[in-house]
């Protein structure tokens, strides 16, 4: 007797399954992309318990003809594709014919529909075998409704995460579809409460506003650019609106998400250096372009994409995003924040006369280090720090890489002179009986700056090379690490309190990692659906920095996911000192360099940044000497060479 054998259509289904639905959010994404291709114009979406309850997904569409009903469930069945060349000019978002027949393999469906003019239909199968179908009195459009997921495949259930995070998929595919279809109302709901809602008025910009709030719609710019082949279209927002990873980006192929990592590589390289290392901007780009130059059959969720001639899309990206960000002033507009910043000068009790003027120059502000009035020794003050922070958070975010940097005082820790014993303390090894071993860090002394990059100083055994930056990052280090780790009671309150808008996704991930934030002093109160209040802050946080130093923590926590409290500190610290540091091509005062340099023995390690580069390098007076001929090698056996020939 043969061994093979053909499987049967429940069983092919449920396989099938595996590869189209992996969770909740894979029956939202095939039943909207569905009620799309019915031309719908209004789509709500029903969840209980993050889906594993059930999905609800009404729509206004063309509805289904009650002798088709039953036939939308077999396997391969479509109304989209009828021979191979449709295959290659694909205009609608499902066409394989899987979707309907894999939910309803491995769950309870209840399906009514409607087409107009006609007397509406309803079946209900459950693990592929149908259980009713009848007349119904259904509305013009398509109800769906799922339940009881993968009753039939239990073992599919222990690879779900949990609701949370289930809850988070569904959402960020809700949002996506409504960026890339804005002329369609969506509504999303779960246990009861109303999550997102779109106006389905074509406008993208309300969309956004919907999904990440109205200030980052504010902040966001159209672009537009187009060849014979392509056609970009969307919004990219501001240089000084970024977030930490690529998530925030949403790239569309004829209003198909799709996942390219080319294209979301170009799309950041259209920034040039306006973008902060390690930032990335939010932006949804739709691409339009001939169906036949876009396979989208490679993959059976229809997530990912291969496109005819890719490169010459990515140049025309990439030169839209430069054109969009260039036509714009791309200095910030703290207008909305002057009375925080004047309600600041009140507090502070600053005298008119001490505040510098907007207009001034970096080089007419007066020196940002001074003399202390007692020990005579350079102490850092910031001329700028009765200024408020919103203003000069936004205008250091700027400032994308070493090429540039905001003033040099805005940067710093607060760094108090130390005793003299204490500096000769950091600067020696000690040993168990408490005398001297031999110098740990040289006894330097300042000579110059070179090229704004790097300070020269001498000790007694050669000439050393400090990298500026590295080494203010060295010290902004340790003193972040040790002060993210005094959680205390001891709280600053603020004048107004903040309020911190998130998206729905990043609400609940601030939710979840709550704790971790608790535990470093960041203290959130939920004010509505995905907003924060923040009453106080931690006492070490810099004057002027408070709020650009909260937000930068909870952005660490977004891009990171599970952390312990240890390890937050020590990453929230390391991404603190390096934007904190000042970057190359930044000339410093004599005193303020000096100063840097006495700080810098001072460290638990100040031989290398967080990062692991050298803050210091050495060259001993014996290399000099060589590089200069000073010491050169013997010549002995040439002379005793000349002295046999001349014998």
């Amino acid at each position: 007797m043969g061994k093979i054998h053909e499987l049967d259509s429940v069983l092919a289904n449920q396989i099938a399954a595996g590869e189209v639905i992996e969770r909740p959010a894979s029956i939202v994404k095939e039943l909207v992309e569905n009620s799309l291709d019915a031309n719908s114009k209004r789509i709500d979406i029903i969840v209980e318990e993050a889906g594993l309850k059930s999905i609800r997904v009404i729509d206004d569409g063309q509805g289904i003809e009650a002798e088709d009903v039953a036939l939308a469930f077999e396997r391969h069945a479509t109304s989209k594709i009828t021979n191979k060349n449709d295959l290659f000019k694909v205009t609608t978002m499902g066409f394989r014919g899987e979707a309907l027949p894999s939910i309803a393999s491995v769950a309870a469906v209840l399906l009514q529909t409607a087409t107009g003019g006609e007397a509406g239909y309803k079946i209900h199968i459950r693990g592929g075998q149908i259980l009713d179908q009848g007349p119904s009195s259904a509305r013009p459009g398509t109800d769906v409704l799922v339940s009881d997921l993968f009753f039939n495949t239990p073992a599919r259930l222990k690879y779900l995460k949990s609701p949370h995070t289930e809850l988070a998929r569904i959402i960020d595919i809700v949002n996506r579809l409504a960026l890339a279809n804005p002329g369609v109302a969506f509504s999303l709901t779960h246990d009861g409460k109303e999550a997102f809602r779109s106006a389905g008025n074509g406008n993208l910009k309300q969309v956004v506003a919907a999904i990440y709030g109205v200030e980052v719609g504010r902040k966001m710019i159209e672009v537009h650019g187009e060849d014979p082949n392509f056609t970009v279209t969307g919004l990219v927002s501001l240089p000084e609106l970024t977030r930490a990873g690529r998530q925030y980006m949403t790239i569309m192929i004829n209003h198909r998400y799709v996942r390219n990592y080319q294209l979301t590589k170009t799309l950041v390289a259209g920034y040039r250096s306006k973008l902060m290392v390690g930032r990335y901007p939010l932006a949804v780009i739709n691409i339009n372009l001939d169906p036949i130059l876009v396979d989208v059959n490679v993959h059976p969720a229809k997530r990912e994409v291969r496109l005819s001639m890719e490169p010459q899309l990515a140049t025309l990206l990439q030169e839209a995003v430069s054109q969009a960000i260039d036509k714009q002033n791309l200095i910030p507009d703290v207008g909305e924040r002057a009375g925080e910043l004047l309600a600041r000068e009140q507090v502070h009790q600053v005298p008119k006369s001490e505040v510098p003027r907007v207009s001034e120059r970096a080089e007419d502000v007066p020196p940002l280090w001074q003399t202390g009035p007692t020990s005579g020794e350079p102490v850092i003050v910031s001329h700028r720090a009765e200024l408020a922070s919103p203003a000069v958070q936004a205008f250091d975010q700027r400032y994308q890489s070493e090429e540039g940097a905001p003033p040099f005082g805005d940067q710093l820790v607060p760094i108090k002179a130390a005793p003299e014993e204490k500096v000769k303390q950091g600067s020696l090894d000690i040993d168990d009986r408490g005398n001297e071993k031999e110098e740990r860090f040289p006894d330097l002394t300042y000579l110059g700056q070179l090229h704004g990059t790097y300070l020269l100083a001498q000790a007694s055994d050669g000439l050393y090379i400090i990298d500026q930056h590295a080494a203010q990052e060295r010290i902004n280090y340790e003193y972040y690490r040790e002060e993210i780790g005094k959680v205390t009671s001891d709280q600053q309150s603020f004048l107004t309190p903040l309020v911190l808008n998130y998206t729905l996704t990043d609400a609940l991930a601030i939710k979840h990692h709550q704790d971790i934030l608790t535990g470093c002093g960041i203290l959130l109160e939920p004010f509505g659906q995905n907003s924060f209040i923040l009453s106080s802050h931690p006492t070490w946080f810099i004057e002027g920095q408070e709020e650009a130093t909260a937000r930068e923590m909870i952005d660490w926590v977004l891009k990171s996911g599970q952390l312990s409290v240890k390890d937050f500190r020590a990453k929230a610290a390391i991404m603190m000192s390096c934007k904190r540091a000042i970057k190359a091509n930044h000339r410093l005062e004599d005193q303020q360099a000096k100063a840097l340099l006495a700080r810098l023995p001072q460290c638990e390690n100040p031989f290398n940044c967080p990062h692991g580069r050298p803050v210091t390098i050495h060259f001993s007076t014996t290399d000099l000497e060589k590089l200069f001929k000073r010491i050169q090698e013997s010549h002995q056996p040439f002379a005793d060479d000349f002295d046999d020939h001349e014998d």
